[in-house]
């Protein structure tokens, strides 16, 4: 597992578990982070919020956000 932030641009992985913040929790499941959920990340310059996409949403998270989100990143065919 990884955390969300940790991604590369144009990944795709699933929500394995949120923070066990309840406010945040709230706020990440209230935006569609569910665990299970399939994230395709957008945007992640390294610095400032990322942009990923869930259930056809974009949504902005703040770096502080996005690290403590743990994903399991989809594998990539052999191919690329």
């Amino acid at each position: 597992m990884t955390s969300l932030a940790q991604l590369p641009p144009h990944s795709h992985c699933v929500v394995a578990s949120l923070p066990r913040s309840r406010g945040l929790a709230k706020r990440l499941i209230a935006l569609g982070l569910t665990p299970g959920a399939d994230v395709c990340v957008l945007q992640n310059w390294g610095r400032g919020p990322l942009i990923v996409e869930v259930h056809g949403a974009r949504l902005a998270l703040g770096r502080g956000q996005a690290a403590r989100v743990e994903v399991e990143p989809e594998s990539q065919p052999a191919g690329d």
